[in-house]
């Protein structure tokens, strides 16, 4: 399969069907061995990005992950972000907010996490939960403690999506490129995986009774991700639907949507000046010596 990574791209301000975006797509590589080389290729081109991308220090990068329980968002970042030197990346997991940052905006607590520049930041799950488990999950909506008037079922989520929106837009302005990736997980997937969870004892850590209990409403969630990813893809900011049944296949996408990412950038090692170029050649009479 040739890897066009457009056919994953949610075009901005298009209507998505979740049931017309595949879950599964014929895999890039051909064997196991064949994965592993091709992973290993981009892994070592995204170390020698990443050096670039820290000397320029120009651009700030954000990675985006969002997706149903099991659909593998941990091992494609541990796998796609594998090379990257740990001192230039920082990976936030944003779960149940605290007492403090109920206190402010839903904005807040992540705007905190943002990216420097020269930096990859990674959000495993982000601001983006504020409009798909609140909003199946209203009631977590009330203890937010906003002013009444301010909670219309009608336009919150468009006013949410709207805010979303327009933060994102100001990083873009202001050089922090954002990609988002929605790994597109089936139930029927989901269910194996369960399954595996509690039948591998070196995998029951990973099960709760709450992750069974939120599989209970996987189409208020479907239709919560169709009205989130059609509002909120931009050019700027665009929303890729990773078919994630293939955990292999889906780190090679997601591999190849990070590395043409920073390809976009256009970087060149910062060039010296006249100045630090006569210190250079000082240094190097003294160390020649």
């Amino acid at each position: 399969m040739k890897l066009n990574i457009n056919d994953f791209r949610v075009p901005a301000g298009e209507r998505v069907k979740l049931d017309k975006w595949p879950t599964r797509v014929e895999p890039v590589y051909k064997s196991k061995k064949q994965y592993k080389a091709l992973l290993e290729k981009q892994v070592q081109e995204l170390s020698e990005q990443q050096q670039l991308y820290y000397a320029s220090n120009s651009y700030a990068v954000l990675l985006i992950f969002q997706a149903m329980d099991a659909a593998g968002k941990d091992g494609a970042i541990r796998h796609v972000m594998s090379g990257v030197n740990p001192q230039g990346c920082q990976v936030f997991s944003f779960k149940h907010p605290s007492a403090e940052e109920l206190e402010h905006d839903f904005l807040w607590r992540t705007t905190q996490a943002m990216p420097e520049r020269g930096r990859i930041g990674i959000f495993n799950r982000s601001y983006y939960e504020e409009v798909l488990i609140v909003r199946v999950h209203p009631e977590i909506l009330q203890a937010q403690n906003m002013p009444d008037g301010l909670l219309n079922k009608a336009t919150i989520w468009q006013e949410r999506y709207r805010s979303i929106a327009d933060m994102e837009s100001h990083l873009q302005r202001n050089g922090t490129r954002i990609v988002k990736f929605f790994l597109h997980l089936s139930e029927e997937e989901q269910r194996k995986r369960f399954l595996d969870r509690i039948d591998d004892p070196d995998k029951n850590w990973k099960f709760s009774l709450a992750d069974i209990e939120e599989r209970k409403f996987w189409k208020q969630y479907m239709r919560a991700y169709e009205e989130c990813l059609g509002a909120t893809s931009t050019t700027e900011a665009p929303w890729y639907v990773i078919p994630a049944d293939d955990k292999e296949n889906s780190r090679l996408i997601i591999s190849e949507i990070v590395l043409e990412t920073f390809r976009s950038l256009k970087l060149a090692y910062p060039k010296p000046g006249a100045e630090h170029q006569r210190e250079l050649q000082l240094i190097r009479k003294q160390l020649l010596k």
